[in-house]
Protein backbone atom coordinates (compact mmCIF):
# COMPACT_ATOMS: atom_id res chain seq x y z
CA UNK A 1 0.00 0.00 0.00
CA UNK A 2 1.19 3.33 -1.05
CA UNK A 3 2.74 5.58 2.29
CA UNK A 4 0.38 8.55 1.24
CA UNK A 5 -2.67 6.04 1.41
CA UNK A 6 -1.54 4.20 4.75
CA UNK A 7 -1.20 7.79 5.90
CA UNK A 8 -4.59 9.34 5.02
CA UNK A 9 -6.12 6.09 6.14
CA UNK A 10 -4.13 6.03 9.58
CA UNK A 11 -5.72 10.08 9.54
CA UNK A 12 -8.85 8.89 8.98
CA UNK A 13 -8.79 6.55 12.28
CA UNK A 14 -7.64 9.00 14.59
CA UNK A 15 -9.76 11.73 13.49
CA UNK A 16 -13.40 9.45 13.88
CA UNK A 17 -11.93 8.30 17.27
CA UNK A 18 -11.10 12.45 18.33
CA UNK A 19 -14.70 13.47 16.52
CA UNK A 20 -16.62 10.47 18.84
CA UNK A 21 -14.31 12.10 21.64
CA UNK A 22 -15.12 15.62 21.48
CA UNK A 23 -18.73 15.15 20.80
CA UNK A 24 -21.67 15.42 22.91
CA UNK A 25 -24.38 14.83 19.85
CA UNK A 26 -25.29 11.50 19.11
CA UNK A 27 -25.04 12.71 15.18
CA UNK A 28 -21.42 13.48 15.46
CA UNK A 29 -20.99 11.03 17.41
CA UNK A 30 -22.14 8.22 14.67
CA UNK A 31 -20.17 10.51 12.21
CA UNK A 32 -16.93 9.87 14.00
CA UNK A 33 -17.65 5.86 13.95
CA UNK A 34 -18.41 5.68 10.69
CA UNK A 35 -15.20 7.33 9.94
CA UNK A 36 -13.19 4.87 11.97
CA UNK A 37 -15.37 1.66 9.92
CA UNK A 38 -14.70 2.96 6.83
CA UNK A 39 -10.55 3.94 7.28
CA UNK A 40 -9.82 0.52 8.52
CA UNK A 41 -12.03 -1.23 6.15
CA UNK A 42 -9.08 -1.15 3.07
CA UNK A 43 -6.21 -1.81 5.84
CA UNK A 44 -7.88 -5.13 6.36
CA UNK A 45 -8.61 -6.05 3.09
CA UNK A 46 -4.39 -4.77 1.73
CA UNK A 47 -2.94 -8.39 1.25
CA UNK A 48 -5.56 -8.74 -1.34
CA UNK A 49 -6.19 -12.28 0.51
CA UNK A 50 -9.41 -13.97 0.76
CA UNK A 51 -9.34 -14.63 4.39
CA UNK A 52 -8.77 -10.81 4.60
CA UNK A 53 -11.64 -9.53 1.99
CA UNK A 54 -14.11 -11.95 3.79
CA UNK A 55 -12.94 -10.72 7.33
CA UNK A 56 -13.24 -7.21 5.85
CA UNK A 57 -16.83 -8.25 4.20
CA UNK A 58 -17.61 -9.79 7.95
CA UNK A 59 -16.81 -6.75 9.71
CA UNK A 60 -18.59 -4.12 7.28
CA UNK A 61 -22.08 -5.69 7.58
CA UNK A 62 -21.26 -5.90 11.65
CA UNK A 63 -20.75 -2.70 11.75
CA UNK A 64 -23.04 -1.34 9.61
CA UNK A 65 -25.71 -3.22 11.47
CA UNK A 66 -24.72 -1.79 14.94
CA UNK A 67 -24.25 1.87 13.52
CA UNK A 68 -27.89 1.49 12.03
CA UNK A 69 -28.99 0.62 15.26
CA UNK A 70 -27.71 3.82 17.14
CA UNK A 71 -28.52 5.63 14.45
CA UNK A 72 -32.39 4.79 14.85
CA UNK A 73 -32.24 4.47 18.88
CA UNK A 74 -30.58 8.24 18.48
CA UNK A 75 -33.60 9.35 16.02
CA UNK A 76 -36.07 7.41 18.29
CA UNK A 77 -34.22 9.36 21.31
CA UNK A 78 -34.44 12.65 19.75
CA UNK A 79 -38.01 12.39 18.45
CA UNK A 80 -38.96 11.55 22.38
CA UNK A 81 -37.19 14.28 23.98
CA UNK A 82 -36.21 17.25 21.45
CA UNK A 83 -32.55 16.98 21.53
CA UNK A 84 -29.60 14.76 20.82
CA UNK A 85 -27.13 15.05 23.87
CA UNK A 86 -25.46 12.11 24.38
CA UNK A 87 -26.29 12.26 28.80
CA UNK A 88 -30.35 12.73 28.02
CA UNK A 89 -31.16 9.14 27.31
CA UNK A 90 -34.90 8.83 29.60
CA UNK A 91 -36.34 6.28 27.21
CA UNK A 92 -35.26 2.99 28.16
CA UNK A 93 -36.35 1.40 24.44
CA UNK A 94 -33.50 3.96 22.93
CA UNK A 95 -31.25 3.23 25.68
CA UNK A 96 -31.35 -0.57 25.50
CA UNK A 97 -30.86 -0.76 21.30
CA UNK A 98 -27.92 2.30 22.05
CA UNK A 99 -26.53 -0.23 24.76
CA UNK A 100 -26.76 -3.76 22.28
CA UNK A 101 -25.76 -1.53 19.53
CA UNK A 102 -21.75 -0.11 21.12
CA UNK A 103 -21.46 -3.72 23.05
CA UNK A 104 -21.83 -5.14 19.40
CA UNK A 105 -19.21 -2.89 17.45
CA UNK A 106 -16.66 -3.81 20.44
CA UNK A 107 -17.42 -7.42 20.37
CA UNK A 108 -18.96 -8.28 23.86
CA UNK A 109 -21.40 -11.53 24.06
CA UNK A 110 -23.56 -12.50 23.12
CA UNK A 111 -22.91 -10.22 20.16
CA UNK A 112 -18.92 -11.44 19.98
CA UNK A 113 -19.32 -14.01 16.96
CA UNK A 114 -18.30 -11.82 14.30
CA UNK A 115 -15.01 -11.19 16.08
CA UNK A 116 -12.93 -14.00 16.28
CA UNK A 117 -13.45 -14.92 12.76
CA UNK A 118 -12.75 -11.59 11.19
CA UNK A 119 -9.47 -11.71 13.43
CA UNK A 120 -8.36 -14.96 12.45
CA UNK A 121 -8.18 -13.21 9.04
CA UNK A 122 -6.18 -11.03 9.68
CA UNK A 123 -2.57 -9.77 9.93
CA UNK A 124 -1.39 -9.96 13.45
CA UNK A 125 -0.53 -5.55 13.22
CA UNK A 126 -4.22 -4.65 11.61
CA UNK A 127 -5.71 -7.20 14.07
CA UNK A 128 -3.78 -5.48 16.91
CA UNK A 129 -5.56 -2.32 15.56
CA UNK A 130 -9.37 -3.83 15.98
CA UNK A 131 -8.52 -5.12 19.15
CA UNK A 132 -7.41 -2.08 20.51
CA UNK A 133 -7.99 1.31 18.95
CA UNK A 134 -11.39 0.55 17.55
CA UNK A 135 -12.53 -0.31 20.96
CA UNK A 136 -11.98 3.32 21.95
CA UNK A 137 -14.59 5.41 20.46
CA UNK A 138 -17.52 3.06 21.40
CA UNK A 139 -16.06 2.64 25.18
CA UNK A 140 -16.55 6.32 25.06
CA UNK A 141 -19.78 6.57 24.65
CA UNK A 142 -20.89 3.80 26.64
CA UNK A 143 -19.35 5.39 29.48
CA UNK A 144 -21.20 8.47 28.66
CA UNK A 145 -24.05 7.15 28.40
CA UNK A 146 -23.90 4.90 31.18
CA UNK A 147 -26.06 6.65 34.03
CA UNK A 148 -28.94 5.69 31.35
CA UNK A 149 -28.10 2.46 31.03
CA UNK A 150 -30.13 -0.29 32.94
CA UNK A 151 -27.97 -1.56 35.65
CA UNK A 152 -28.81 -5.29 35.09
CA UNK A 153 -28.23 -5.54 31.73
CA UNK A 154 -24.56 -3.77 32.12
CA UNK A 155 -23.85 -6.83 34.72
CA UNK A 156 -25.35 -9.64 32.54
CA UNK A 157 -23.20 -8.17 29.19
CA UNK A 158 -20.22 -8.28 31.79
CA UNK A 159 -20.82 -11.98 33.28
CA UNK A 160 -21.74 -13.10 30.22
CA UNK A 161 -18.88 -11.65 28.14
CA UNK A 162 -16.13 -12.85 30.40
CA UNK A 163 -17.83 -16.68 30.73
CA UNK A 164 -18.15 -16.67 27.44
CA UNK A 165 -14.61 -15.19 27.08
CA UNK A 166 -12.83 -17.72 29.12
CA UNK A 167 -14.78 -20.82 27.86
CA UNK A 168 -14.26 -20.50 24.08
CA UNK A 169 -10.44 -20.09 24.29
CA UNK A 170 -9.82 -23.46 25.86
CA UNK A 171 -9.95 -25.22 22.73
CA UNK A 172 -8.67 -22.52 20.43
CA UNK A 173 -5.41 -23.51 18.67
CA UNK A 174 -5.25 -20.02 16.34
CA UNK A 175 -3.36 -17.40 18.46
CA UNK A 176 -5.68 -14.48 16.65
CA UNK A 177 -9.00 -16.67 17.85
CA UNK A 178 -7.36 -17.10 21.49
CA UNK A 179 -6.62 -13.08 21.57
CA UNK A 180 -9.83 -12.59 20.57
CA UNK A 181 -11.48 -14.34 22.87
CA UNK A 182 -9.39 -12.83 25.50
CA UNK A 183 -10.87 -9.37 24.27
CA UNK A 184 -14.54 -10.33 24.76
CA UNK A 185 -13.03 -11.98 28.34
CA UNK A 186 -11.76 -8.34 29.15
CA UNK A 187 -14.55 -6.42 27.64
CA UNK A 188 -16.62 -8.43 30.35
CA UNK A 189 -14.40 -7.14 33.46
CA UNK A 190 -14.80 -3.57 32.08
CA UNK A 191 -18.46 -3.25 31.42
CA UNK A 192 -19.32 -4.84 35.35
CA UNK A 193 -17.30 -2.33 37.33
CA UNK A 194 -18.85 0.68 34.80
CA UNK A 195 -22.07 1.38 36.67
CA UNK A 196 -19.61 1.95 40.15
CA UNK A 197 -16.87 3.37 39.20
CA UNK A 198 -16.13 4.72 35.75
CA UNK A 199 -12.48 5.26 36.40
CA UNK A 200 -11.26 1.52 37.22
CA UNK A 201 -13.26 0.87 33.52
CA UNK A 202 -10.69 3.59 32.12
CA UNK A 203 -7.72 1.77 34.29
CA UNK A 204 -8.92 -1.84 33.22
CA UNK A 205 -9.25 -0.74 29.50
CA UNK A 206 -5.50 0.95 28.84
CA UNK A 207 -3.94 -2.20 30.74
CA UNK A 208 -5.65 -4.23 28.30
CA UNK A 209 -4.34 -1.93 25.72
CA UNK A 210 -1.10 -2.11 26.89
CA UNK A 211 -1.04 -6.16 27.17
CA UNK A 212 -2.93 -6.62 24.08
CA UNK A 213 -0.22 -4.04 22.26
CA UNK A 214 2.54 -6.39 23.70
CA UNK A 215 0.99 -9.37 23.18
CA UNK A 216 0.52 -8.77 19.05
CA UNK A 217 3.64 -7.40 18.82
CA UNK A 218 5.66 -10.06 19.67
CA UNK A 219 4.41 -12.76 18.09
CA UNK A 220 4.61 -10.38 15.23
CA UNK A 221 8.30 -10.37 15.85
CA UNK A 222 7.69 -14.04 16.59
CA UNK A 223 6.28 -14.81 13.31
CA UNK A 224 3.74 -17.23 15.09
CA UNK A 225 0.03 -17.46 14.23
CA UNK A 226 -0.22 -20.92 15.66
CA UNK A 227 0.45 -22.41 18.79
CA UNK A 228 2.40 -25.38 17.79
CA UNK A 229 4.30 -22.31 15.62
CA UNK A 230 5.49 -21.54 19.49
CA UNK A 231 7.26 -24.89 19.80
CA UNK A 232 9.99 -23.51 17.52
CA UNK A 233 10.17 -19.87 19.55
CA UNK A 234 12.47 -20.53 22.10
CA UNK A 235 15.26 -21.56 19.20
CA UNK A 236 14.40 -18.77 17.17
CA UNK A 237 14.87 -16.29 20.05
CA UNK A 238 15.06 -17.39 23.79
CA UNK A 239 15.16 -14.23 25.76
CA UNK A 240 12.26 -12.62 23.80
CA UNK A 241 10.18 -15.88 24.15
CA UNK A 242 10.61 -15.60 27.88
CA UNK A 243 9.41 -11.89 28.22
CA UNK A 244 6.68 -13.32 26.05
CA UNK A 245 5.74 -16.02 28.48
CA UNK A 246 5.39 -13.45 31.55
CA UNK A 247 3.28 -10.88 28.86
CA UNK A 248 0.95 -13.85 28.47
CA UNK A 249 0.64 -14.26 31.91
CA UNK A 250 -0.21 -10.95 32.89
CA UNK A 251 -3.21 -11.08 30.24
CA UNK A 252 -4.30 -14.04 32.28
CA UNK A 253 -4.19 -11.97 35.28
CA UNK A 254 -1.19 -13.42 37.35
CA UNK A 255 -0.13 -11.79 40.35
CA UNK A 256 2.72 -10.11 40.42
CA UNK A 257 2.21 -8.62 37.16
CA UNK A 258 0.44 -5.75 35.76
CA UNK A 259 -2.75 -7.66 34.28
CA UNK A 260 -3.72 -8.34 38.25
CA UNK A 261 -4.20 -4.78 38.94
CA UNK A 262 -7.42 -4.00 37.00
CA UNK A 263 -8.74 -7.33 38.18
CA UNK A 264 -7.79 -6.95 41.42
CA UNK A 265 -9.30 -3.77 41.72
CA UNK A 266 -12.25 -4.59 39.90
CA UNK A 267 -13.31 -7.55 42.98
CA UNK A 268 -12.71 -4.97 44.88
CA UNK A 269 -15.24 -2.88 44.09
CA UNK A 270 -17.74 -5.81 43.32
CA UNK A 271 -17.21 -6.51 47.19
CA UNK A 272 -17.06 -2.94 48.42
CA UNK A 273 -20.61 -2.84 46.44
CA UNK A 274 -22.09 -5.89 48.10
CA UNK A 275 -22.08 -8.34 45.13
CA UNK A 276 -19.67 -11.48 46.31
CA UNK A 277 -21.40 -13.69 44.07
CA UNK A 278 -20.56 -11.37 40.95
CA UNK A 279 -17.29 -11.28 42.51
CA UNK A 280 -16.64 -14.75 43.04
CA UNK A 281 -18.26 -15.90 39.37
CA UNK A 282 -16.16 -13.07 37.59
CA UNK A 283 -12.82 -14.52 39.95
CA UNK A 284 -13.56 -18.16 38.42
CA UNK A 285 -13.84 -17.05 34.87
CA UNK A 286 -10.56 -15.29 34.93
CA UNK A 287 -9.27 -18.78 36.21
CA UNK A 288 -10.74 -19.98 32.69
CA UNK A 289 -8.79 -17.24 31.19
CA UNK A 290 -5.44 -17.51 33.06
CA UNK A 291 -5.74 -21.70 31.33
CA UNK A 292 -5.46 -21.20 28.00
CA UNK A 293 -2.71 -18.75 28.18
CA UNK A 294 -1.18 -21.40 30.25
CA UNK A 295 -1.55 -23.63 27.47
CA UNK A 296 0.07 -20.71 25.13
CA UNK A 297 3.33 -20.34 27.49
CA UNK A 298 3.67 -24.66 27.82
CA UNK A 299 3.33 -24.82 24.24
CA UNK A 300 6.31 -21.96 24.19
CA UNK A 301 8.61 -22.68 26.62
CA UNK A 302 8.02 -26.42 27.65
CA UNK A 303 8.40 -27.73 23.78
CA UNK A 304 10.53 -27.93 21.57
CA UNK A 305 11.89 -29.53 17.63
CA UNK A 306 11.77 -32.25 17.06
CA UNK A 307 8.50 -33.52 17.93
CA UNK A 308 5.26 -34.52 15.89
CA UNK A 309 3.54 -31.77 14.89
CA UNK A 310 2.30 -31.86 11.20
CA UNK A 311 3.64 -28.86 9.54
CA UNK A 312 7.41 -28.01 8.35
CA UNK A 313 9.24 -26.81 11.15
CA UNK A 314 10.96 -23.44 11.33
CA UNK A 315 14.91 -23.85 12.24
CA UNK A 316 17.20 -21.13 14.12
CA UNK A 317 17.33 -17.98 12.24
CA UNK A 318 18.35 -15.15 12.78
CA UNK A 319 17.01 -13.32 15.98
CA UNK A 320 15.53 -10.51 15.47
CA UNK A 321 15.72 -7.32 17.27
CA UNK A 322 12.75 -6.44 19.51
CA UNK A 323 11.87 -2.90 17.98
CA UNK A 324 11.38 0.05 21.36
CA UNK A 325 7.66 0.01 21.08
CA UNK A 326 7.65 -3.79 21.50
CA UNK A 327 10.14 -3.25 24.47
CA UNK A 328 8.20 -0.63 25.88
CA UNK A 329 4.74 -2.65 25.76
CA UNK A 330 6.51 -5.63 27.25
CA UNK A 331 8.00 -3.80 30.09
CA UNK A 332 4.55 -1.93 30.98
CA UNK A 333 2.90 -4.91 30.64
CA UNK A 334 4.92 -7.06 32.86
CA UNK A 335 5.89 -4.44 35.54
CA UNK A 336 2.83 -1.65 36.30
CA UNK A 337 1.55 -3.36 39.50
CA UNK A 338 4.14 -1.54 41.90
CA UNK A 339 2.76 1.84 40.70
CA UNK A 340 -1.13 0.63 41.88
CA UNK A 341 -1.64 3.52 44.53
CA UNK A 342 -0.15 6.17 41.84
CA UNK A 343 -2.29 5.33 38.74
CA UNK A 344 -5.44 5.31 41.09
CA UNK A 345 -4.92 8.63 42.10
CA UNK A 346 -4.32 9.95 38.76
CA UNK A 347 -7.06 12.25 37.17
CA UNK A 348 -9.46 10.78 35.28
Amino acid sequence: MSPYVMTILLSSLGLGTVITFASSHWLLAWMGLEINTLAIIPLMGQHHHPRAVEAATKYFLVQATAAAMILFASTMNAWATGEWDINNLPDPFASLTLTIALALKIGMAPMHLWMPEVLQGLDLLTGLVMSTWQKLAPFALIIQATQATNPTLLTSLGLLSSLIGGWSGLNQTQLRKVLAYSSVAHMGWMIIVLQYSPQLTMIALGMYILMTSAAFLTLKALTSTKINALATAWSKDPALTSVSLLTLLSLGGLPPLTGFMSKWLILQELAKQSLPITATIMALTALLSLFFYLRLCHAMTLTIFPNTNNFIPQWRTLAGHASLPTTLAIMIAIGLLPLTPAILMMPT
